[in-house]
């Protein structure tokens, strides 16, 4: 099976519009809300038996701790541990789907999260991991289905890693019911994949890393 984006080519930057965060203005962490579009995304060669389609995006080099997190006169060092963050669970996307728009799935950023679990073409979205991460903002606070695009600590020393992994599943529906995450798709899934595809992009707001300071 083979995944694709017209959105950026595999391995690049991911382009502001797809993201959740963005500079905006001069000066160390002045960063603010972007366009968060959902990213174009097609398939081919899909194996036969396919029934549906399952789509996780996750963030594998977010800071264990988060103490040096968005810290004005510091970085978060490199050689911190990390973790996954998950900003895209979809499952139970047709097994007649070839392709999905951009901005499809989300257009801006919405505080206190987008609606779910039910979404388009009669998929289900889980928890992306802004759910926890905004828990104590009362603000912010909310549930968080869908796609939330990339927008990692402004004074990280490494380049986040974004990927986007399609599972061709032998299902029609996916083995999870009510609300559910990531780390639950990805192992309720587990026994029925027939095949899977990546597509990956990097994003960083570390000014120094962009070679603006």
């Amino acid at each position: 099976m083979k995944l694709w984006s017209d959105s950026w080519p595999n391995g690049e930057r991911i382009p502001a519009r797809c993201a959740a965060g963005k500079i905006d203005g001069p000066g160390v962490g002045a960063v603010g809300f972007s366009d968060n579009l959902s990213p174009h995304l097609a398939w081919s060669e899909v194996p036969a038996g396919t029934k549906s389609f399952a789509l996780i995006c996750h963030d594998f080099d977010v800071p264990s701790r988060g103490d040096d997190v968005n810290q004005p006169d510091r970085e978060v060092p490199a050689d911190l541990p990390r973790v996954d963050f998950f900003h895209w669970v979809l499952v139970d996307l047709p097994a007649s789907a070839g392709h999905i728009g951009e901005g499809e799935f989300s257009r801006g950023f919405t505080a206190r999260g987008k609606s779910g679990p039910a979404t388009l073409h009669g998929a289900r979205h889980g928890f992306n991991d802004y759910t926890g991460w905004f828990a104590s903002n009362a603000d912010m606070a909310g549930s968080y289905f869908g796609y939330d695009g990339p927008f990692p600590p402004f004074n990280d020393s490494l380049v986040h890693h974004y990927v986007f992994t399609l599972y061709a599943l032998g299902v029609a529906r996916a083995p999870v019911e009510g609300t559910f995450t990531g780390a639950q798709v990805r192992e309720a899934i587990y026994p029925h994949v027939l095949a899977e595809a990546t597509h990956s992009g990097t994003y960083t707001l570390n000014r120094r890393l962009l070679g603006q300071g």
